[in-house]
């Protein structure tokens, strides 16, 4: 630990200390989020047969799933930043749980497609585990804790393209029939949330020094002026540059996640648990592959400083659109799975890398920074269902891996300043006099 009791290393079998078991709440409260997030997406084939819904209009729910969420991220690094995340998190959690239960009373096109407008408002759930992770650890380890965060948070999206079909199903096999069986299961994501709000509430607290109502009191900088912050954050061309970046990558994992399942049934006349299956592939890297962006950002980060961070993004960005451009080409099953798979590696390196920045950009500013950003991940999702609700979807991945790939290039115009490189390397050579972490030529390591 450093002086200021921030984590230098991650030790999954602590749930102890403070940093610890805020990182283990905040990625499986994440985890939860996404998982009644997108609950209702392997279900669709069913929905869409029941509600006749067009392609038009799948895509408008989709537009809608992810559109609230970039107004509900702004929104959530504002609150991070003035009253903490561990109040933040525990009214999103309880309050995001309703719509989930009650997506089953939908009965008409109108009120699905608002059913899905409300539980967007859950995906601001990253920016406050972003900041949650942010706070909790040293520069040494902050891009690594950030991406696994995020990472096995996002994994509730591949989980449950596989689990709500196995839910759906079991159901079925209960006597429920299938209109009625697809309403039943998406309680079930919806009382995890629930139990979770009052579990975060419970079991965490906002940094390592204490709560922020405890450190209002002893007026720290942590805990003031969010407004002010906000207003830095958005005058800040870096945020805006990155804000860009994080929806050529979340965005484009947002829109996998939504459309995955009809694309390969449609596609490959795959029946709907097993397009359920390939399609969780998808979400299921991000049981490591965030985390590498994490890590090799903050390797980089620690060999060539800051922008050793931004290009090593670039490099995974430009990876993503090249192999979205392969994936929207294949024709045959085996190597479009294949594709599919290294693509959503490079998809889930890419938000790491990003949120292994992120954290430098304004220190003072991090929610309001965390919030533009993710915002960002969310509008490119919006954009991208766009494409799809006017091209066939194997044409609206064509295209959406040109602009990646183009979008890569905006990497080059992020800069730091000698005094930001400066303040980094500062405090990464404070973490060579703490027990347990000791530096070799290129690397900073942990004991």
């Amino acid at each position: 630990m450093l002086s200021n009791q921030k984590a230098t290393r991650i030790n999954l079998l602590d749930f102890k200390s403070v940093p610890m078991r805020a990182f283990h709440n905040a990625w499986f409260a994440f985890f939860l989020c996404f998982f009644g997030w997108f609950g209702i997406a392997p279900l669709m084939p069913v929905i869409r047969e029941e509600l006749q819904l067009s392609q038009a209009q799948i895509a408008n729910s989709i537009i809608a799933s992810v559109a609230i969420t970039v107004i509900a991220r702004l929104l959530i690094g504002y609150l991070c930043d003035k009253y903490g995340p561990r109040i933040t998190y525990t009214f999103l959690l309880i309050g995001g749980s309703l719509p989930v239960m009650c997506i089953g009373l939908a009965d008409s096109y109108e009120t699905f497609l608002l059913f899905r407008l409300s539980i967007g408002i859950i995906g601001a759930s990253f920016v406050i585990t972003q900041f949650h992770t942010s706070v909790m650890f040293a520069p040494n380890i902050v891009g690594t804790a950030n991406a696994t965060s995020a990472g096995w948070g996002n994994l509730g999206g591949g989980v449950t393209q596989m689990v709500m079909p196995l839910i759906f199903s079991v159901l079925i096999g209960f006597g429920l029939a299938e209109s009625q069986a697809w309403r039943v299961a998406m309680i079930f994501p919806g009382a995890a949330l629930l139990l979770m709000g009052i579990l975060y509430y419970r079991y965490t607290l906002d940094t390592p020094a204490g709560n922020f109502s405890d450190l209002k009191k002893e007026d720290l900088s942590l805990a003031r002026k969010p407004a002010g912050n906000f207003f830095d954050a958005v005058k800040d061309r870096r945020v805006w540059i990155l804000f860009v970046l994080y929806g050529a990558c979340f965005g484009v994992e947002l829109t996998i996640n939504n459309v995955a399942a009809i694309y390969f049934m449609d596609s490959f006349s795959l029946d709907l648990k097993t397009a359920g299956i390939i399609a969780g592939l998808f979400g299921s890297m991000n049981i490591f592959a965030r985390s590498l962006g994490g890590i090799f950002g903050d390797r980089y980060g620690v060999r060539y400083g800051l922008k050793g961070r931004v290009y090593f993004l670039g490099l995974v960005l430009l990876l993503e659109g090249i192999m979205l451009l392969l994936f929207s080409r294949m024709n045959l099953f085996a190597p479009a799975v294949c594709i599919y798979i290294v693509f959503s590696l490079f998809v889930n390196m890419s938000a790491g890398a990003t949120y292994s920045v992120v954290p430098f950009v304004n220190k003072k500013a991090l929610g309001a920074i965390s919030g533009i950003v993710g915002a960002g991940g969310n509008l490119g999702a919006v954009a991208a269902g766009f494409l799809f609700k006017s091209y066939p979807y194997g044409q609206a991945l064509f295209y959406l891996g040109l602009i990646v790939t183009a979008v890569s290039v905006l990497t080059l115009l992020i800069k730091f300043s000698v005094t930001d490189e400066a303040e980094a390397k500062k405090d990464l050579d404070a973490l060579y006099i703490e027990p347990g972490v000791k530096r070799t030529d290129k690397t900073l390591q942990t004991a």
